[in-house]
C-alpha cells in the first residue's frame, strides 16, 4: 500500500458521525466515531444541532490524523454521506438558523397533507397532482410529514420570519459539503425527497417550475444541483487548517446513506439488492428503469451511480428496537435497577435468543415504535408484543424482536418484488445488525432467501462514500466495485423453520390490519 492514495470518508448517522481513512480501493485503515444528542420534541419533533455534527467530525478527524498512518498529502478527497430526508436552514454566511430537522420529524404532516389533497382524491392524494408528481419525479410526498418538503412547509408556516431569513435549505450531507467547500449544492439523488425535480433524465435532473409553484416554496431557497460524482472544488483553506488537511483536498458531491450503502455493499448491478439494518433499516435495489408504486409507498429515484435508478423500502425502526428493549424495558436505570447496564447488545441478545425455539412460542413483536414508512406510510402505528403468556421470558422477548424486524422486512421484500416485477434470489446484508450471525440466519429463514453477509458490514456507508470519491477522482470504475467487496459468510434458509415463520408472518400482517384503526384513534393529532 506504499503507493496508495486515500479518501477521508464521513458518515453522518443519527447517533453521530463516523470518520474513516479509506484507500481508493476500499480498504478501511481506521474509523473513529463520536456520539451526538438527538432531541425528540412534542408534536413529533426530531432535531439535531449542526454545530454538534461538525464538532464530532472535527474530533474524529483529529483522532485519525494524529495516528500518522499515511502522509496527509496522500489524502486526495473528502466524501460525505449520512442520514437522508433532513433539512438545515442556513443563511448567506453558511450559518444554520436553527437546529436541523431530521428524518424522524413529523411536524410538517398537516401541511404536506394539505398540499397533496385535491379533487378527485384517492387515499388522501389529489389525482391530478399525483399524476404530475409521478410522471416527473417518480414518486410523491409521504403523508407522514418526514420528507424535506414537509419540513420546509412546517418552517414556512410556523416560523415565517426564519423562513424569510433562510438563504438555502440543505440536506444534512449537503450542509457538511457547504462547510467543507463553501458551495450551496445538492446531488441529483439527495434532493429527491423534496419532490420538486424532474428525474426523467438521469444525466440532467432539474427543478420543475410547476412542482415548485405547487409547493409554494421559493425557488431561490433551493441549492444548485450536481451529480454525485461531481467535484465541488477544493476544501476551504480555513477548514483545511481546522481539520489538519492539505488545501488541495477535493470535496465530492457524494450521496446520502441509502445510496452509499448500495455502492458499499457491492450490489451495484441491475436487480441486485442489499438490506441495511441500523437504527432504521431499508431494502434497496438498482433498476434500469423508472417505476412508481403508490400503494406500497415505493418509487425508483436517481441513484448515485450514473444512469441507474434505485428503489428503496424503508423500515423506521430496526436495530433501535433492540436498544429500546434493553434500555427501556429490560435494563432501565431506575429505582428497580440501580446498577448501570453492562450488556453487550448483540452478543448478549444473541445468546438469549438462541435458547428459544424459532417462532418464540408464537410471541409476535411489532416493530413500529415510530410509525412506519414502507410498505405502508402510517405515522400512527405503534409497536409492542402480541400473544404473551405466563411462560413468556425475556429470552422470548429478545428473540421476538429479532423475528419481528424480520417479518417487517419480509413484508417490504415481498412488496418490492411485486413492485419491480422481479424475483430477488439473494440479498447482501449490511449495517450494524449484520454483525449478528443469529439475526442473519433468522432473516434468511423468514425471507426464504440466501443472505450474503459482507465483511465489515458496519462500515458499508463509509466504504461506499470512498468508492464514489475514487470514481470521481479517476481511481476506480463502477465495474471494479463488486470485486472490492468481500463476502464474509453465506446464510442459507433452514427449511425446518419454514412452516412456523410462514404462519407467524401471516398473523403479523393480520395483526397490522386489526390494530390499524385502534392505533389511528389512539394516536391521532389533537
Amino acid at each position: 500500500m506504499a503507493n496508495s492514495k486515500y479518501i477521508l470518508a464521513i458518515d453522518l448517522g443519527t447517533s453521530g458521525p463516523k470518520v474513516a481513512l479509506v484507500s481508493t480501493f476500499g480498504e478501511i485503515l481506521v474509523v473513529e466515531s463520536e456520539k451526538i444528542p438527538l432531541h425528540l420534541l412534542s408534536g413529533g419533533g426530531a432535531e439535531q444541532s449542526p454545530q454538534d455534527w461538525w464538532k464530532g467530525i472535527k474530533t474524529a478527524t483529529h483522532k485519525i490524523l494524529s495516528q500518522n498512518l499515511v502522509p496527509v498529502d496522500d489524502i486526495l478527497a473528502i466524501s460525505c454521506t449520512g442520514q437522508w430526508s433532513g433539512t438545515v436552514a442556513v443563511d448567506q454566511y453558511s450559518q444554520p438558523l436553527m437546529n436541523a430537522i431530521i428524518w424522524m420529524d413529523t411536524r410538517g404532516a398537516e401541511y404536506v397533507r394539505e398540499l397533496i389533497k385535491g379533487f378527485p382524491q384517492i387515499q388522501g392524494y389529489g389525482v391530478w397532482k399525483t399524476l404530475n408528481w409521478v410522471r416527473l419525479t417518480g414518486g410523491l410526498p409521504g403523508k407522514a410529514g418526514k420528507d424535506p418538503i414537509a419540513h420546509i412547509l412546517y418552517i414556512k408556516n410556523e416560523f415565517p420570519d426564519l423562513y424569510q431569513k433562510t438563504y438555502k435549505f440543505l440536506e444534512p450531507k449537503d450542509y457538511l459539503n457547504l462547510v467543507l467547500s463553501g458551495q450551496y449544492a445538492a446531488g441529483y439523488d439527495s434532493i429527491c425527497l423534496h419532490w420538486l425535480t424532474d428525474n426523467r433524465r438521469l444525466d440532467k435532473v432539474t427543478y420543475n417550475q410547476r412542482l415548485i409553484n405547487l409547493s409554494s416554496i421559493d425557488a431561490d431557497k433551493l441549492p444548485k444541483l450536481h451529480q454525485a460524482l461531481d467535484l465541488l472544488g477544493p476544501i476551504q483553506p480555513k477548514v483545511a487548517k481546522e481539520l489538519g488537511l492539505n488545501e488541495k483536498v477535493q470535496v465530492i458531491v457524494g450521496t446520502p446513506d441509502v445510496q452509499s450503502a448500495a455502492v458499499g455493499s457491492g450490489a451495484v448491478g441491475d436487480y441486485q439488492t442489499h438490506l441495511y439494518i441500523g437504527t432504521s433499516s431499508w431494502l434497496a435495489c438498482h433498476l434500469p428503469f423508472k417505476m412508481t408504486d403508490i400503494v406500497r409507498n415505493m418509487a425508483s429515484l436517481p441513484s448515485a451511480i450514473p444512469d441507474k435508478y434505485i428503489v428503496v423500502a424503508e423500515q423506521e425502526c430496526a436495530g433501535v428496537c433492540l436498544t429500546h428493549l434493553r434500555d427501556n424495558i429490560l435494563f432501565p436505570e431506575d429505582e428497580l435497577a440501580p446498577t448501570p447496564k453492562s450488556l453487550d447488545l448483540l452478543e448478549g441478545f444473541n445468546k438469549l435468543a438462541e435458547r428459544v425455539p424459532a417462532g418464540s412460542d408464537k410471541l409476535i413483536y411489532l416493530p413500529w415504535l415510530y410509525g412506519e414508512r414502507a410498505p405502508v406510510d402510517e405515522a400512527q402505528l405503534r409497536g409492542g408484543f402480541v400473544n404473551q403468556t405466563l411462560k413468556t421470558t425475556r429470552a422470548h422477548l429478545v428473540r421476538a424482536v429479532f423475528e419481528g424486524v424480520a417479518f417487517n422486512t419480509r413484508w417490504m421484500f415481498e412488496s418490492m418484488e411485486k413492485s419491480i416485477k422481479h424475483k430477488i434470489k439473494t440479498l447482501t446484508i449490511t449495517g450494524g445488525g449484520a454483525q449478528s450471525e443469529f439475526w442473519c440466519q433468522v432473516l434468511a429463514d423468514v425471507l426464504d432467501r440466501t443472505i450474503h453477509q459482507i465483511k465489515e458490514p458496519l462500515f458499508v456507508n463509509l466504504r461506499g462514500a470512498a468508492f464514489l470519491a475514487s470514481m470521481a477522482m479517476g481511481q476506480l470504475s463502477i465495474a471494479d466495485i463488486s470485486k472490492r467487496v468481500e463476502i464474509a459468510k453465506r446464510f442459507v434458509p433452514n427449511q425446518q423453520n419454514r412452516r412456523i415463520y410462514d404462519e407467524l408472518f401471516h398473523e403479523f400482517i393480520n395483526t397490522y390490519k386489526q390494530l390499524k384503526p385502534i392505533y389511528s384513534r389512539l394516536n391521532r393529532s389533537p
